[in-house]
């Protein structure tokens, strides 16, 4: 019961900490966002829980949240924004691998205690991170992709860029998270949890990758109002 109230108000202050950002700091908060739980999602991913009656990784909601990003981006500020946000994230990994990978390079002095548990977490990192960032590039790509193809969609068939929010927010993330979700679990953990595992990680992920994107929807929204709002206050100040 306590991993089931820690995973949902996890997931509440990661969304709404998101908007905040985009509030008070605008695509460039967004960015810092994407930068965090790209490094974030990978460590915790390495920790397994049971919430829900399912036993799943820990990173599911940070990975989440990459998703709401591009959701808004491409909302607000446009599909090249959103792509921004997707190399952002790559170029996170990369860099983190890196420097992750250094550490374990150097020889600790004889007072060091911390480094067998640094060696313990960070040499799966590699692995991990690796498949992380294909996967994110790939599915994060394919999500930008069909927010706007669902996008024109319901422009030509309705007549209305502003309506149906829901449908592209919805539409492009969990089409474009079958395919994250079966990805990262296969190049990510074959070999190290047995098959049954594996498909209760994917089953698991998959579920609450579509809990997570009906959530976001409203932060989609929101975060749409916000840049209306400050786009009226501009204008107003611009007469």
């Amino acid at each position: 019961m306590i991993n089931d109230l820690l995973l949902v108000g996890s997931l509440l202050f990661i969304f709404g900490g998101a908007l905040f950002a985009y509030n008070f700091f605008g695509k460039a908060g967004l960015y810092a966002v994407t930068v965090i739980a790209t490094i974030t999602a990978n460590i915790e991913a390495l920790i397994m829980i049971r919430a829900f009656g399912m036993e799943q990784t820990l990173g599911n909601v940070f990975f989440a949240v990459t998703f709401l990003v591009t959701d808004i981006l491409s909302e607000t500020e446009g599909k090249k924004e959103a792509n921004k946000a997707v190399w952002i994230g790559v170029f996170t990994s990369v860099f983190f691998i890196c420097m992750t990978q250094s550490w374990m390079l150097y020889t600790p002095s004889e007072s060091d205690w911390v480094m067998p548990s640094i060696t313990a977490v960070f040499s799966n990192t590699p692995r991990m991170m690796i498949s992380s960032l294909v996967v994110y590039a790939i599915s994060q790509l394919i999500d930008v992709q069909l927010y706007h193809l669902w996008w024109r969609f319901t422009e030509k068939h309705f007549g209305d860029k502003r309506r149906f929010l829901w449908v592209r927010n919805n539409g492009s993330t969990l089409i474009s998270q079958i395919l994250n979700t079966a990805l990262f679990t296969i190049f990510a953990f074959w070999g190290t949890y047995e098959i049954g595992t594996l498909f209760s990680i994917m089953i698991s992920s998959y579920v609450i990758y579509i809990v997570t994107s009906l959530c976001d929807t409203p932060f989609v929204y929101f975060a749409r109002l916000i840049k209306e709002r400050k786009d009226k206050r501009l204008a107003t100040t611009a007469h």
